[in-house]
């Protein structure tokens, strides 16, 4: 790290700790020519996952269109956000620890069908009724054919 009054390259760290937010950590620094103490920030760098849609358009992932899906898959049944939370953090995180920068739509849904799937039957089924676009009661018996059988 440079020294921002005598721009020696050189220095030491006198202290650490994360900020508030635990999303940064904040550190003093000590030039090793000057002797003057200084402070930086050092973040993670994240770079967006881009979805590609069904029509082939690309937009960035928004954490909240998942959570408001799982939302309205979980309507009345005793799952709290702080759970629903937790599965799209573990989604978010498997796609920002790929190497891939773009997915597509069906793999976000995929990997969220198969949280619910494990978490609630009835969640995942409503889940999985908008996100195939299911057209009749026939779709939702081929489903819980599927069901059945894995058990």
């Amino acid at each position: 790290m440079k020294c921002p009054f005598c721009g020696f390259e050189e220095s030491k760290v006198i202290d650490s700790r994360p900020t508030d937010e635990g999303e940064r950590i904040r550190r003093r620094r000590e030039c090793l020519k000057c002797g003057k103490r200084f402070t930086t920030y050092e973040i993670i760098e994240t770079v967006p996952v881009i979805v590609i849609k069904k029509d082939a358009s690309r937009q960035p992932f928004d954490r909240n269109k998942l959570l408001n899906g799982f939302l309205r898959a979980c309507e009345k049944r005793p799952i709290s956000l702080d759970v629903l939370e937790g599965l799209v953090d573990e989604i978010e995180s498997s796609l920002q620890n790929s190497m891939d920068r773009e997915v597509t739509s069906l793999t976000i849904g995929n990997l969220a069908m198969e949280k619910l799937r494990n978490l609630d039957e009835v969640a995942y089924v409503r889940f999985a009724s908008v996100y195939r676009d299911f057209k009749d009661i026939n779709s939702f018996v081929e489903e819980l054919d599927k069901m059945i059988k894995n058990k």
